[in-house]
């Protein structure tokens, strides 16, 4: 399995800005996708996840209400629509997938995720 994240970039506070993760090899009836950030010097963080089937999706609480997850099953791909961005949602967004459906009390952990994409870092500004 192999994933390509894109859409980074630098915006000004309140933008919004959408993240995707094309993933190859990754064609199993279940799964998921999920996307963790990192700033220097801090512990990578969950973001968002995304379970298939049933598309069951989960949320660290600082994003609930602003970030958006999603899949387009025929494209392999997961999307992150994230709006209302603040300077606190500064940091490199990596991409995570597992060929199983992650249970719920383990969503949020990194080891959880077999497969990672490459950084893409995201700055917003005040």
């Amino acid at each position: 399995v192999q994933l390509q994240a894109s859409g980074g970039g630098l915006l000004q506070a309140g933008g919004s800005m959408r993240l995707s993760c094309a993933a190859s090899g990754l064609t199993s009836s279940s799964g998921t996708m999920g996307w963790f950030r990192q700033v220097p010097g801090k512990e990578r963080e969950f973001v968002a996840t995304i379970r298939w089937p049933g598309l069951s999706t989960f949320y660290t609480d600082s994003v609930k209400g602003r970030f958006t997850i999603s899949r387009d099953t025929a494209k392999n791909t997961a999307f992150l629509q994230m709006n209302s961005l603040k300077p606190e949602d500064t940091a490199v967004y990596y991409c995570a997938a597992s060929r199983l459906g992650v249970i719920n009390s383990q969503v949020r952990s990194g080891n959880s995720y077999a497969y990672w994409g490459q950084g893409t870092q995201v700055t917003v500004s005040s």
